[in-house]
């Protein structure tokens, strides 16, 4: 890791940024050091295992999506295509390498090349120095299905085949070269079976003393467009100028958040997650056109055109980060949903590249659009996106990882207010529920009360009182699943029985056939939309504050191994609460509801310090692109959206003396931790433009405003401060 941040005293933002940081995961994803330009469609990292791989099998020219794959690929060796010194992976030094959003650097040991990179937004850049009087080979891979074309001495191009589209690369070398296309045998490893994979084999002179240059542009639409692509962003040998390029525009945006103090351990994992939540959704709009998968055509417009988002992951604080820091590109997004639906015919859930995927649960893009227009966002068509979100709400099927229309789960749900389980060993009659997921009886029903709240709220907004006063009233489906005795979300059979479970462990794998990925104990606070009611239902504030505390400490009830066979997904354990799975973001939260907000002081700080440090292992679950950075970025500034779709933020505890945000309309948002030292943890008092503060929120209108908040700290609790019923934050369901 040494090698990623050179020693540097004049250290700005960027310079904190550390792409290693998380990357070797506990057990699942590890993150990648992803270089690109922000939310642009160029993402390359070297492919390897993860951070403690120290072999390199090639480097990728984009990413399919998140995850989901690569386009192309490039690997310089010595020797020839048909002998030599050729290995099919190259070993690099860790410490050799320099990793910055907008810069790639690697020394492959063994066959003494340095490789550079540098990505513009549809195009990249590579350099590579080659030992004097060596064999110079750069090898070309196609990762799918595709082939390559030879144009001239120093030019090619490509075309690569991958879930129903096409990719196309049009290269350029400085130099002239020696080229071969060759088909070579490739062990893929989820078949156990080999395929040809075409090559492309490029060898310069031997006396080549100059390091060798490639540049190349990458289409969706054609090779010709691959080709503008690259003449208008890299029309001439200039690696330094696209460096410099990419490095002012990191610089502004991560620089539209200044912090003041903190160490710099948290300062690096601050400006290193800020980075994360840049690298989607990313725009495919290639000067005046795109190709959208989800009509299978070329449109033409001169507005950016968004893809590649899991809105599961990211409705809870990505999106609700960029509606502070870019309202403008949010709304292109949404216009981007929006477009999808009208293209496609439903709006996405998670709007891959090549379609829409249908990962997960819930339609929480509905959240999304909520959200955005309470905060203000205007940039979007409102109406076919009400259109969009209403269709889902009313004739989409619920069932996890399946699109399309509802079935007779879902009819069941609207007309009895749950989603029902199966009984023990009971045998699925209903085809359309996937093999693997099942039917997620709780967490479908939790999730649907949420999204119908917000297709409530979002009717109320546009004026359409009978769609508000249906899914209001579906909106609070969630009572019909909470077991008094239990204290939990507990599922019932179609007879509207319950069925008897160990929350902790019975559901099978994830819990999938009761919860989704994370157990009882996480989606027992599922209700984000009402906490006010849920608090009701637990029995008071007492009650729900005492649940909260027991969540913290509550055993596993069986060995590691034994509950991690099995909930893979629920890593980053404090008793029953999972810090690396996205349902549990708002739960630390949950106390300023309940009248003690020093616990949710207590219980941030903790989770930061213990779970989010700078190093390889700084991430405790998937980092899923931004979606679990974005919860970090907020809570160490001090402040979180606990209920996107109702614009005030909960106030945390700082781990910073002072942040300043630098707002689109002109104005600076600032937070203050007065009496600041890493110990001092605990809100004493506050005040809101110099007026006291006596609630632990403030509103969406207050930080458009430029509002400064104050916050005086302290090493011991204050338990008088913001506990009133009246400082909660607010609810907008009231039963």
């Amino acid at each position: 890791m040494a090698g990623c941040i050179p020693n540097n005293p004049d250290k700005t933002n960027i310079n904190l940024v550390d792409p290693s940081i998380g990357g070797m995961g506990f057990l699942l994803h590890p993150t990648r050091p992803n270089v690109q330009l922000p939310n642009q469609m160029i993402r390359m990292h070297p492919m390897r295992a993860d951070y403690l791989d120290d072999q390199i099998s090639f480097f990728p020219l984009t990413m399919i999506s998140h995850r989901n794959g690569e386009l192309f690929g490039i690997l310089p060796g010595s020797g020839n295509n048909e002998k030599g010194t050729w290995k099919a992976r190259q070993t690099y030094d860790h410490d050799l390498e320099i990793v910055r959003p907008y810069y790639y650097y690697t020394y492959l040991i063994d066959e003494d090349i340095r490789v550079a990179f540098t990505p513009g937004g549809k195009t990249g850049f590579f350099r590579f120095n080659f030992p004097e009087k060596s064999q110079k080979i750069l090898r070309l891979q196609i990762n799918q299905e595709g082939h390559w074309n030879i144009i001239s001495k120093n030019s090619f191009s490509g075309e690569e085949q991958f879930q129903g589209m096409k990719a196309f690369v049009y290269g350029e070398f400085k130099q002239e070269c020696k080229s071969v296309l060759k088909e070579e045998p490739k062990l893929i490893k989820k078949t156990n079976k080999t395929r040809l994979e075409p090559t492309a084999w490029f060898e310069f002179q031997k006396d080549l003393e100059k390091p060798v240059e490639f540049k190349y542009g990458i289409s969706f639409i054609s090779v010709e467009q691959a080709k503008v692509n690259l003449k208008n962003e890299i029309p001439e040998w200039d690696f330094e100028a696209l460096k410099n390029d990419g490095e002012q525009m990191w610089e502004a945006a991560l620089n539209q958040i200044k912090v003041k103090g903190g160490t710099e351990a948290q300062r690096r994992t601050f400006y290193t997650s800020l980075y994360r939540t840049y690298e989607r959704m990313v725009n495919i709009n290639e000067y005046g056109n795109y190709y959208s998968a989800y009509d299978h055509q070329v449109h033409h417009t001169d507005r950016d055109f968004y893809i590649d988002d899991w809105v599961w992951d990211t409705y809870l604080a990505n999106h609700p980060l960029r509606m502070i820091l870019q309202p403008e590109k949010e709304a292109d997004m949404l216009q981007s949903y929006t477009t999808m639906y009208e293209q496609g015919g439903w709006m996405p859930q998670f709007p891959l590249l090549y379609k829409d995927d249908p990962a997960m649960n819930g339609f929480h893009s509905t959240i999304v659009f909520l959200d955005a227009w309470r905060k203000g966002i205007r940039g979007f068509d409102v109406d076919k996106a009400y259109e969009g979100i209403r269709k889902n709400g009313t004739e989409a099927t619920m069932l996890p990882w399946r699109n399309g229309s509802k079935c007779i789960l879902d009819t069941f749900y609207r007309k009895k207010g749950f989603y029902p389980a199966l009984m023990p060993g009971e045998v699925e009659t209903v085809k359309a529920v996937h093999d693997f997921e099942k039917r997620q009886s709780v967490a479908v029903t939790l999730g649907a009360s949420y999204d119908d709240w917000a297709l409530s709220e979002m009717a109320k907004e546009l004026g359409h009182k009978e769609d508000q006063e249906y899914f209001h009233k579906q909106a609070i489906n969630y009572h019909n699943l909470y077991r008094p005795d239990k204290k939990m979300f507990w599922p019932k059979n179609a007879k509207g029985e319950w069925i008897e479970i160990d929350p902790k462990f019975d559901g099978g794998p994830g819990g999938r056939d009761y919860y989704d990925e994370n157990n009882g104990y996480t989606y027992q606070w599922q209700v984000q939309q009402d906490i006010h009611g849920l608090i009701k239902l637990m029995g008071g504030r007492k009650n729900f504050t005492a649940n909260l505390d027991q969540l913290f400490r509550e055993d596993l009830g069986r060995t590691k191994y034994q509950f991690w066979a099995k909930f893979a997904d629920a890593t980053g354990m404090v008793g029953q609460f999972s810090m690396g799975n996205e349902p549990s973001f708002h739960i630390p939260y949950l106390y300023n509801y309940s009248g003690e907000p020093w616990k949710t002081q207590k219980r941030i700080r903790f989770l930061l310090d213990v779970w989010f440090q700078d190093n390889i292992f700084g991430i405790p679950g998937d980092e899923d692109g931004g979606g679990m950075t974005a919860f970090v970025v907020f809570s160490s500034m001090g402040f979180y959206p606990v209920t996107p779709g109702l614009p005030i933020y909960n106030l945390g505890s700082p781990v910073f003396e002072e942040v300043k945000i630098k707002l689109n309309n002109g104005k600076t948002f600032t937070l203050k931790a007065h009496n600041y030292a890493k110990a001092n943890k605990y809100i004493q008092s506050a005040k809101l433009n110099g007026q006291p503060l006596n609630r632990p929120w403030f509103t969406h209108t207050d930080l458009l405003n430029g509002a400064t908040i104050e916050l005086e700290m302290g090493p011991l609790p204050n338990k008088k401060w913001g506990t009133s019923v009246d400082a909660a934050p607010p609810s907008e369901i009231n039963n």
